[in-house]
């Protein structure tokens, strides 16, 4: 009975769960990180006895996970602390920490205790910090109230890059809760709220969707005044899909490129050429001098105070062992000779097609 009732009293908003790489660079577990890769965001997501209760195909947090007892997400554990543990680690070390995002879950109780978190970590700390928030269990005014609690900016985790394949992964085909127009509608008045650009939406490559499909998802987001933070699938164990293969390095790597030059207005997708298969094979200019750009290749998220993208998830889409996807860390020559390497592999044809 005792440890039930500890059991109950581990959840937020008083308590959190955070990445295993916060974990160590918080000093509250042993760990290296390869490459000597430095964590620059702290991820919290908020935790409860009782599951989320969407049923996302690819997700480790989902209530269909078929492995029982597992508690990882994005492969590793997401162990769980006091919100004060946290603080008190955050001001007490000399860590690199330039922003917090606060991650929800399909939650009843998901708003209030994210609101409610966010007000003690701007008071705690003072960092920068933005919040993940689920569509489905927000309203327009919590919104106002995550603002004003002392968010700066917002995220939205779409995935998918079309509505067929959200409705198939995350929708009523899988008997989830989440709605696709409810997700793009969330989006604009997050605008609204935090601002042109101070909105981000994640979209992961590899669930089915052509480079076309994605491409022109990421220059929707961007004509609406929102960035998009780009993930590359990674299956997780006992989900639906974790059979599913990761995308190809060379898709991966031309919708990387096809994001940067949009989200920094430098190109768009009517400039840019598709073959019979909707893989990119043109970008409508001269791309020698970006691939010099390491920049393009890191992992895209919310902007520290130095500018910088401080919600750089060390390994969060690959093992160390495999060439990297989303670098940490500013890419050097030979990451660049290839990423170059990498860009037009597995292209079928570079001739392009009247789309």
């Amino acid at each position: 009975m005792q440890s039930c009732r500890l059991k109950n009293q581990l959840q937020s908003p008083e308590y959190v769960q955070t990445s295993l790489a916060a974990s160590i660079t918080l000093g509250f577990k042993n760990g290296l990180f390869y490459r000597n890769a430095v964590l620059r965001g702290l991820n919290l997501l908020v935790t409860y006895d009782s599951k989320c209760m969407a049923s996302c195909s690819y997700c480790g947090l989902s209530n269909s996970r078929e492995i029982k007892g597992k508690n990882t997400f994005i492969r590793v554990a997401w162990p769980t602390y006091s919100l004060e543990e946290i603080m008190d680690a955050v001001k007490s070390r000399k860590n690199p920490m330039q922003r917090v995002c606060v991650g929800m879950i399909t939650h009843p109780r998901a708003a209030e205790d994210t609101i409610k978190i966010v007000q003690t970590i701007k008071k705690e700390t003072g960092l920068l910090i933005s919040v993940l928030v689920t569509p489905t269990v927000i309203t327009e005014n919590d919104l106002l109230e995550l603002k004003k609690a002392g968010a700066d900016m917002c995220g939205i985790a779409v995935d998918c890059a079309d509505e067929m394949l959200f409705d198939k992964y995350r929708g009523k085909s899988v008997m989830g809760p989440h709605s696709w127009s409810n997700y793009w509608n969330t989006m604009e008045k997050a605008v609204e709220i935090f601002g042109e650009y101070k909105v981000g939406v994640h979209l992961i490559v590899g669930l089915g969707e052509s480079e076309l499909e994605m491409v022109s998802t990421i220059q929707r987001a961007y004509d609406m005044g929102v960035l998009t933070h780009l993930f590359s699938f990674y299956p997780e164990p006992g989900s639906k899909i974790h059979h599913w293969p990761q995308p190809s390095y060379g898709t991966y790597r031309r919708i990387q490129l096809a994001r940067y030059l949009i989200n920094n207005n430098l190109g768009n997708l009517e400039q840019m050429h598709f073959n019979a298969e909707h893989q990119i094979v043109d970008y409508g200019q001269n791309i020698e001098m970006h691939l010099e750009n390491g920049e393009i290749f890191m992992t895209s998220g919310c902007a520290g105070a130095d500018g910088k993208v401080a919600c750089n998830r060390p390994y969060g889409n690959e093992r160390p062992s495999q060439p990297i996807r989303n670098f940490p860390f500013m890419p050097d020559k030979e990451d660049l000779i290839l990423i170059k390497d990498q860009l037009w592999q597995d292209i079928i044809n570079k001739e392009p097609s009247i789309i």
